[in-house]
């Protein structure tokens, strides 16, 4: 924990420093729109500060639910959000998570590599709900062998937390059967919300949120007040970190004028477990969905050499291609550095490659990138090495 708020301390202090040097006015505090073309900052050191400007960007990020019905709700201590769960000073005997997505399934395998018995509550018949099927079975396949234990399917309909630790009443949703199950500690992981209160939307600019508090904008991430723009967790789309970048960038080029494009359907997810997901475009379910007929390549870590001298061989890459022009239109991948290797696809995506194109491009030897290059060999004819 030291070495995490080392870490978090130098890089926050990077972002302090690039202020600096890019003459950026940096106001700590919690701001509230008095006008569209001001706002009031009531600053950390108890003051209060007005600020206008031309144009302003919201850019609040988002903040984690607790569980509906006030049912258990999050304490920080032994009831805990993705905050809590990073500051811990001991590794508990046993965790529960509520929800089996990306989070959940994130800091479960943290503490489960430092020896804490994971079990995992999900509403859905599936871990991570959005991503392609056959990543997810796959993966579940080898956290459970990592020593995970799933219940899905399931939701949790009472709890209570006390000094001794938690207890959880859940329910089996098919046939309402009754489980109790106890823990040290509990890790709500049941999605975030757009952080959009008390900043003077509604009352002060007249701009309304959706059902789920997002902010709604048009092509060029302007709300319906013309010099007001919203980036990141608090519009519509993956709650993503480079995500927001890629929009804040955008915004920008579009209030001085220039041309702005975010091209959402080339934005990659990564789960940062181990083994690595990743994926960007579309999944195979979603191809089927829209009757898109498609062309699928799949190769396994298993074949490729790097990752057998690594001994860290689990997973695949699985590349998904439109039928008739070969084009690259999805990428999953299961394993070792798959968070860096789905950058070639990202690339690939946006320039219109063909899994050929990739096929036919050469790859050193060793790495962990031939997975990849052979993948595309297996989407539009077959592979070398497998």
């Amino acid at each position: 924990m030291a070495n995490k708020a080392k870490t978090v301390g130098s890089l926050t202090q990077g972002i302090e420093g690039l202020f600096k040097k890019n003459k950026v006015d940096y106001i700590k505090g919690a701001g509230k729109f008095t006008g569209k073309d001001s706002l009031t900052v009531d600053c950390l050191d108890g003051s209060q500060k007005e600020v206008k400007a031309k144009n302003f960007i919201i850019a609040t990020g988002s903040v984690p639910n607790n569980l509906p019905g006030g049912i258990l709700p999050i304490n920080e201590n032994n009831v805990l959000s993705s905050t809590g769960g990073l500051e811990l000073k001991n590794v508990p005997k046993k965790m529960i998570v509520i929800g089996a997505g990306v989070i959940g399934l994130e800091l479960g395998s943290v503490y489960n590599r430092f020896g804490t018995q994971v079990e995992v509550v999900e509403f859905a018949n599936k871990i991570l709900p959005p991503f392609d099927n056959e990543v997810s079975t796959a993966f579940q396949r080898l956290l459970t062998k990592q020593g995970f234990k799933f219940h899905l399917g399931h939701k949790v309909v009472d709890g209570k937390s006390g000094t001794d630790g938690v207890t959880l009443n859940v329910e089996n949703i098919a046939n309402n059967q009754k489980l109790d199950m106890n823990a040290d500690v509990v890790l709500v992981a049941t999605g975030r919300s757009p952080f959009t209160q008390g900043l003077g939307l509604k009352e002060v600019l007249g701009i309304e949120t959706d059902r789920l508090g997002r902010i709604p904008v048009d092509k060029n991430l302007m709300t319906s007040v013309k010099n007001i723009f919203a980036i990141g967790d608090v519009i519509e789309g993956p709650m993503l970190a480079h995500k927001g970048e890629e929009e804040g960038v955008a915004v920008v080029e579009h209030i001085c004028g220039e041309h702005s494009h975010v091209n959402y359907n080339n934005i990659p997810n990564v789960v940062y477990t181990h083994p690595e997901i990743a994926s960007i475009g579309f999944t195979e379910e979603e191809l089927k969905a829209k009757e898109i007929k498609y062309g699928k390549g799949k190769f396994p870590f298993l074949a490729n050499s790097r990752a057998k001298c690594n001994e860290d061989s689990d997973g695949f890459v699985k590349v998904l291609t439109d039928k008739e022009t070969d084009k690259i239109i999805g990428v999953h991948i299961l394993g070792p550095n798959a968070g860096e290797m789905i950058a070639e696809f990202g690339l690939g995506i946006e320039y219109g490659a063909s899994a050929e194109d990739i096929a036919r491009t050469c790859h050193a030897h060793p790495t962990l990138s031939e997975a990849a290059k052979e993948a595309c060999m297996a989407a539009y004819d077959k592979p070398l090495n497998f």
